[in-house]
């Protein structure tokens, strides 16, 4: 009897931590904790997706730290992640017109919420809104930021995004780089990001302004908005030659989709959701993410989807945060 008593007074205290445990768990599985590794986006219109369909788009999917309802190429960047059976918790923090020097200044408490695994970023299109073509800002403000997301999280990966030629800035006779090409402003803005990374300790540089180039090159985008757009040829600008189209909002996705996960962007399919749902066709669909294939190169293994009879396109899976 005695022993009895003992097992049973040794049983209860069991019972109740494990009865604790599960509490935690379901707690955890109730907050909306996702299990999957983190990735903040802090950028401006150019990653919200200003001018397009993209801005709003599946905003429900990715957390908005500003509380303004964007899903932008974040949620493009979910959705391609989910599609590939891979579990990213999202999230974004962006504002129109602003370097990272807006960011730094005001917006540290939003970014310091959590310690991130992943960090995708950029700076102004300009590189300098006060001294359009000075990298001088971006290289300081990189490592600025680079260095405070380390005092959160020391293996944080943190990629850069080297933006893309705007041809309201080459064609017009006001733009800073006037009387040169869309190639040459690209070059530059990706040789400013090269110098940030390298201030800032950082590995990769996401070149989505060399895949707009390499479109226009391969005949899949115009590159002169100015004097019309050729048949057959996607407009990557949207009505202001300054902001992405939806197309171009799209192949940027597949940029940093490619890049971060290390996956074929072909392995999407031609029949990939978002772009359904964005009203893309599925020969633009290809061509796109063809491209991004062709740029990535050797960061992504070779797997385009094959199917022995092509799928319908349909909409994407309703999924949660």
């Amino acid at each position: 009897m005695h022993q009895g008593a003992r097992g049973k007074s040794d049983i209860y205290p069991r019972m109740k931590k494990l009865s604790a445990v599960v509490a935690i768990v379901m707690l955890v599985a109730g907050s909306g904790i996702a299990a999957g590794p983190s990735v903040l986006f802090i950028g401006n219109s150019f990653l919200f997706g200003s001018g397009s369909a993209v801005r709003f788009y599946r905003a429900d999917t990715v957390s908005d730290l500003n509380h303004e309802g964007i899903g932008g190429v974040p949620a493009l960047f979910k959705s391609f992640a989910q599609q590939s059976g891979l579990d990213y918790d999202v999230a974004l923090e962006t504002r129109g017109g602003s370097g990272l020097d807006f960011h730094l200044a005001n917006k540290l408490t939003e970014i310091g919420s959590r310690p991130w695994d992943n960090v995708v970023m950029h700076g102004f299109s300009l590189l300098d809104a006060q001294k359009p073509r000075d990298p001088a800002k971006l290289v300081a403000t990189s490592k600025q930021m680079a260095e405070f997301l380390r005092g959160k999280n020391p293996k944080v990966n943190i990629f850069l995004i080297s933006t893309w030629p705007r041809a309201d800035n080459v064609y017009p006779e006001k733009g800073a780089w006037h009387g040169q090409s869309v190639e040459v402003m690209g070059k530059d803005v990706r040789a400013a990001y090269d110098q940030a990374a390298t201030n800032a300790g950082i590995k990769t540089v996401i070149p989505v302004g060399e895949s707009w180039l390499r479109a226009m090159q391969n005949g899949v985008a115009d590159s002169n908005p100015y004097d019309g757009i050729e048949a057959g040829k996607l407009n990557l600008w949207t009505y202001d030659s300054y902001h992405a189209s939806t197309h171009g909002y799209y192949l940027q996705a597949l940029m940093i989709f490619g890049t971060l996960t290390g996956k074929d962007p072909r392995s999407l399919g031609d029949n990939e959701c978002s772009a359904f749902e964005l009203g893309m066709s599925r020969p633009e669909t290809k061509a796109l993410q063809q491209v991004a294939f062709d740029q990535l190169g050797s960061a992504v293994t070779a797997a385009p989807k094959v199917t022995a009879k092509p799928a319908p396109a349909q909409r994407c899976v309703a999924t949660p945060k």
